[in-house]
């Protein structure tokens, strides 16, 4: 990014339950790190898997983070309603002839050590269920991570665009929504570290400039194994403790709160945030709670 291209960031959470302590540290940090910066924070819900969701949680999240004083710029972008952008970009694709059907389920994959893309590539066609891969595999991607610094990753498989059951694949809808809203900076947990170099291949192969990454410590669940998560049943962050709880995601970020700070609404508390957030100052361990 040059010192002419506007920050715009943004926080995407799926409904698949409500916000929990881990969710609002990357809200915080991505909201801290555009506002520091001049830039907008953009709220995007990747509604994009329904066997997945959770009935009311959307409206749940979306509640807790203007309860925590996380007012968003512009409107909700809803997965769920760009399928056409998601058809768009896939037919973009396909007139390239960079996709091909693949029938191979997840324990063949398993079996063979890895996606064998060259099989999947030579068939004529298929009567099985099929996902819509990416000719993509090959080679390494690098990119400069904000806090993690020099990264690089093979590209082993090709990517999964379209998945067996007909649902567009996570990897194409999150490229195809940063382009089309021009993110210029994504800062997210560092359970996503290892998906970067994919969707920096499919940021160059549909001819956009890739945004810069950031990847933020994680909290820890209960046994110090696991990240803190929706599918490991964290609980939900309570609206009515919202100053207690951006105090504790502040904290978690490695900021040392000056008295009375506690003692505030959530605005004043972002605010003050704002103006001292650095990012050579963020804690980068991946830790719990305490």
């Amino acid at each position: 990014m040059n010192s002419t291209t506007p920050y715009i960031g943004r926080f995407a959470p799926s409904p698949s339950g409500s916000l929990h302590f881990g969710s609002l540290v990357c809200a915080v940090g991505s909201y801290l790190d555009a506002l520091a910066h001049g830039g907008h924070w953009l709220v995007r819900m990747e509604d994009l898997d329904p066997p997945r969701e959770e009935p009311g949680a959307a409206i749940r999240i979306l509640k807790s983070l203007e309860a925590h004083g996380l007012h968003w710029h512009g409107p909700i972008e809803w997965q769920s309603k760009r399928y056409p952008l998601y058809e768009d970009t896939l037919s973009k694709l396909r007139e390239r002839k960079l996709l091909y059907a693949c029938d191979c389920s997840r324990s063949q994959i398993r079996k063979n050590g890895g996606h064998d893309n060259k099989f999947c590539r030579l068939k004529l066609k298929t009567d099985e269920p099929y996902a819509l891969r990416m000719q993509c595999a090959g080679g390494e991607e690098g990119f400069l991570d904000l806090w993690r610094g020099e990264q690089r990753q093979l590209i082993r498989e090709d990517t999964i665009l379209k998945r067996r059951d007909d649902l567009y694949a996570y990897q194409l809808a999150v490229v195809a929504d940063d382009i089309e809203q021009g993110i210029s900076h994504i800062v997210r947990g560092s359970d996503l570290l290892n998906t970067t170099g994919a969707q920096q291949r499919l940021f160059k192969i549909l001819g956009a400039t890739p945004p810069q990454f950031g990847h933020l410590p994680l909290v820890m669940g209960p046994d110090n194994q696991q990240k803190l998560s929706k599918q490991n049943h964290a609980s939900p962050i309570q609206n009515y403790c919202a100053s207690g709880n951006l105090c504790k995601a502040l904290q978690f970020l490695g900021f040392t709160l000056p008295s009375g700070v506690t003692e505030e609404a959530p605005e004043p508390i972002l605010k003050w945030a704002t103006a001292h957030w650095r990012r050579y100052q963020v804690d980068m361990r991946d830790r719990q709670l305490h």
